[in-house]
């Protein structure tokens, strides 16, 4: 028997913030004079990203006046607690997150939300109890018997492990209905430490969301996305080059520009290990989905496995209409690979990558 992903939603806050208009809003913030004004204009041009999301309008705004969020002075002090920060999580996430599950089900009827036996919630943004779960299960209508996961503070590949989970409750349970939601406000934690590690993280991220119905394979159909094997390491290493901790002030990241060169370094002999504990070769795989961490995330890959650009085209196309996500971002490359019929049938070979510096792999197999 095998599960799989029978289909994938998202959802985004209502706040479409361009590019340029993010940089804005940083250079201000920072207080950058011309020369690093101009460094930080080079870093956005060369992001690939076009448009990101937001909770918060006020990335959108260079004139502190229009401020609701934040403090309405050039310095924005007093600095938005972590208090204020995860309140403001707590009344967006579940809307957003709702929304993601509708487009996730739109295709099928009302009784399936009765019909959802387990539910596995993702995020690493924000965390309360009672949580983001039981929120989900009232606000959607599903059973309050509904067995409830919550995979928290894992970081940009935490929705693997969502699909890990899934995958081994459809194999116990064949009759399961497990509903993966994964739900990231990254733009809540916002820092204004003037580094250039700072300026790089504040280019890349974003808000979204994104839900997956996984089920036995012989419970579905049409296209689906059969979930076959997962592999993971993780490089000690390489530990101190990104982090994600509790401050004063949100959670603070650590992300630094060595992070691409340690995937770079090490994506090829992780890569020949997963195909070795799965029993394939390279010539097996037709699809990649990787995570858009970022433009030198993807071009780490593609050069350290020899794969040409278009390779990642979903990721790409991913990462210039949202940015990164976190956890959501890799359900909404594998939404492309399931929707877009340029992904032929074949074999997928997905990656995410987080704090450790942890890679997780997973074979699937579109049909």
């Amino acid at each position: 028997m095998s599960s799989c992903i029978s289909a994938i939603g998202t959802a985004n806050p209502k706040n479409k913030l361009k590019q340029q208009d993010v940089f804005g809003f940083m250079a201000n913030a920072f207080g950058l004079d011309d020369t690093n004004r101009a460094r930080l204009q080079s870093i956005y041009d060369h992001a690939g990203i076009d448009t990101r999301y937001s909770v918060i309008p006020d990335f959108a705004f260079t004139d502190v006046s229009d401020f609701t969020f934040f403090e309405k002075n050039e310095a924005l002090e007093p600095f938005v607690s972590t208090d204020k920060r995860l309140q403001l999580y707590q009344r967006e996430a579940i809307n957003i997150a709702a929304a993601a599950v509708a487009d996730c089900l739109a295709n099928y009827s009302k009784d399936i939300y009765k019909e959802i036996t387990h539910l596995i919630t993702v995020s690493c943004t924000g965390m309360y109890a009672p949580g983001l779960d039981i929120d989900l299960v009232e606000k959607l209508g599903l059973n309050r018997h509904t067995e409830r996961t919550c995979i928290n503070f894992m970081g940009c590949y935490g929705a693997v492990n969502g699909l890990k989970t899934a995958d081994y409750i459809c194999r116990a349970n064949p009759q399961a209905k497990v509903l993966l939601v994964s739900v990231e406000l990254c733009t809540l934690h916002f820092q204004k430490v003037n580094t250039l590690d700072n300026w790089v993280a504040n280019s890349l991220f974003s808000d979204g969301a994104a839900a997956a119905l996984v089920q036995n394979s012989d419970l579905s159909e049409g296209l689906v996305l059969e979930l076959e094997s997962f592999y993971t390491e993780f490089l000690p290493e390489a530990s101190a080059e990104m982090g994600w901790y509790v401050g004063n002030t949100g959670f603070e990241m650590r992300l630094t520009s060595k992070v691409s060169k340690q995937i770079k370094k090490h994506i090829g002999t992780i890569t020949n290990n997963l195909l070795a504990h799965v029993g394939l070769t390279y010539a097996d795989i037709t699809s990649w989905a990787i995570h858009p961490g970022g433009k030198k995330i993807l071009e780490a890959v593609e050069e350290a496995l020899n794969l040409p650009e278009e390779s990642n085209a979903a990721a790409y196309e991913v990462l210039r209409n949202y940015g990164n996500m976190s956890s959501a971002t890799i359900l909404f490359v594998l939404k492309e690979m399931l929707t877009k019929p340029f992904v032929k049938a074949g074999k997928v070979l997905s990656y995410a990558f987080g704090p450790g510096l942890t890679v997780e792999g997973m074979v699937l197999q579109k049909r």
